[in-house]
């Protein structure tokens, strides 16, 4: 455990730097995709998940995370479990495989039976790789895990290119979610090279079934709250408003969505191996919130400035009406990022419970929103929920840290400095983009806005308000500075003097006193003086 630090910052730095790679191949992807097909086509495959995905939540019952907060898990425990997630996988297929002529007579569009009939097969994909993810996740092997996300990502980026520019159209971007899943599931098992033993009734099961049923049954109240807005916009106002309004809000989602899976998956490793110890959980626990508000506040506000360029660049000139909509949900960026660690703290001490009582409370709201705003199509949607979102998140966050060793002032003081830093970059981006932008085309306008939003957005964070040191004991930690750095030079030392690379301590100081007796022939005692002043 001495260190865990090291592990948890670099494992912290390589997610991160593995996220802004995959940020890269989704977003070039979107860009790339959204120019080859139809936003029909992307309403069509936003139908189908919009249902599939209630099930994806399913797909492992909460076991993989059950795994990975336990202190300590047996061999049949982890096998007992994989043979359950297959159970698990295979039963949401033939689930899936029902539903697929109810979604096609839900929203009268045929074609969603094939669709929702291949997409079916990944849940079975899914589960052969659970606990075999989780093992890495406990090993804090997170390079691995980075490395199979990014190929599996690739890989699933070229098919569905491929095939849109072979005139498939919307299949292309099913063939992206039955290949994903396959390609992690078949590197997960060659990274880990571990084989499951046949299932047996092992001790513990049921307790970490429980809470990873807890767990599930809170993420199915969340993405029901968080989804059903597009069902019922595909069910009443069609497959192109759908598929305007779920590209918005997938540009929406990139950031938070990426930096909680980087940060996030480290985090509740980390904190799930010192959930007894408070004093450390709580200094950890601040340093990946102050992370991650960092890395989101700038983006949420640029996204708001720069929204119409974006678009535009992103996905191009038809796609101009999701601009609004864009801009209409980036508050949610901000929400997100305060209140998706708070997530990271619940489970990691296991208050499971709790998270599920704030989502029953909490995913009401949203529905009434969106049936508020549905006359009013995607806007009216978009607004009431980016309003709801925004008015909830102080007292969910209230209520979630409530009891633990967060408070409030807390998660205030992690806000107060990168929230200043970007209304100040903002100020300067705004001023720019009124005076010089009208001379400049989209994309032109769009590097040079960004380049001094985020220069000064830097600048400010780091010299002005002060986070230099912090971010730069961050970096260290990840290069394997610190107690970790210690004991190789500790051992270094130790077999240097065992093969007499090193001098015994009388040879030593003799040498020593050589020196200084040498020092004094060549400067002079006053200068000698000196120097030994300003080493000491």
């Amino acid at each position: 455990m001495k260190d865990l630090r090291e592990r948890t910052i670099h494992a912290g730095f390589v997610r991160i730097c593995a996220q802004a790679a995959s940020f890269l191949i989704r977003v070039g992807s979107l860009i790339v995709l959204a120019r080859l097909l139809d936003p029909s086509d992307f309403g069509l495959v936003s139908m189908v998940t919009a249902f599939t995905g209630v099930l994806s939540l399913f797909r492992d019952f909460g076991l993989s995370a059950a795994s990975v907060q336990r202190a300590v898990v047996t061999e049949e425990q982890t096998s007992t479990l994989f043979w359950v997630n297959i159970l698990l996988g295979g039963f949401l297929t033939i689930v899936a495989l029902a539903l697929a002529p109810v979604v096609g007579a839900f929203y009268h569009e045929p074609r969603l039976f094939w669709i929702t009939s291949v997409v079916a097969i990944g849940f079975v994909l899914n589960g052969a790789g659970v606990q075999h993810s989780a093992l890495l996740q406990r090993q804090m092997r997170f390079t691995a895990l980075v490395l199979i996300d990014i190929f599996s990502l690739m890989i699933g980026t070229f098919i569905a290119i491929g095939m849109a520019k072979a005139g498939y159209g919307y299949w292309a971007l099913v063939s992206m979610t039955v290949s994903l899943p396959l390609t992690t599931t078949l590197g997960l098992w060659l990274a880990t090279t571990w084989v499951p033993g046949m299932p047996r009734r092992a001790r513990g099961i049921l307790s970490m079934m429980r809470f990873g049923g807890t767990l599930t049954l809170n993420g199915l109240v969340l993405y029901v709250a968080y989804n059903l807005e597009k069902v019922l916009l595909g069910r009443f106002w069609g497959a192109e408003a759908i598929g305007i309004y779920g590209r918005a809000s997938q540009l929406i989602r990139f950031p938070t969505d990426n930096l909680n899976s980087a940060v996030g998956e480290v985090a509740f490793a980390a904190l799930s191996r010192i959930q007894d110890d408070p004093e450390r959980l709580k200094r950890y626990f601040l340093k990946g919130y102050c992370l991650v508000l960092a890395l989101t506040l700038p983006i949420t506000i640029a996204c708001a400035l720069f929204a119409d360029d974006l678009i535009f660049v992103l996905l191009g000139p038809k796609w101009k009406d999701a601009a609004e909509i864009f801009r209409i949900l980036t508050p949610t960026i901000l929400v997100f990022a305060i209140a998706n660690p708070l997530g990271w703290l619940l489970i990691s001490l296991g208050l499971v419970e709790r998270g599920l009582k704030i989502a029953l409370v909490f995913a009401p709201l949203m529905i009434v929103s969106y049936v508020i705003g549905l006359p009013y199509g995607p806007r009216g949607v978009a607004l009431a929920y980016s309003a709801v979102m925004t008015l909830g998140v102080v007292p969910i966050s209230a209520w979630a840290v409530h009891g633990t060793v967060i408070c409030v002032w807390d998660i205030l003081k992690a806000l107060s400095r990168p929230l200043a830093s970007s209304v100040a970059a903002a100020g300067v981006a705004f001023a720019v983009h009124v005076f010089y932008g009208p001379m400049l085309s989209p994309l032109p306008r769009l590097v040079l806005e960004s380049i001094l939003f985020g220069t000064t957005y830097l600048g400010a964070l780091l010299f002005v308000a002060g986070q230099k040191s912090f971010y730069l004991d961050l970096l260290r930690g990840s290069k394997g500075q610190g107690p970790a750095e210690e004991k190789v030079a500790n051992v270094c030392r130790k077999v240097c003097t065992v093969t007499g690379l090193l001098k015994p301590a009388a040879a030593q100081a003799e040498r020593q006193a050589r020196l200084l007796r040498r020092w004094r022939q060549i400067v002079g005692r006053h200068v000698l003086d000196r120097s030994g002043g300003e080493e000491g």
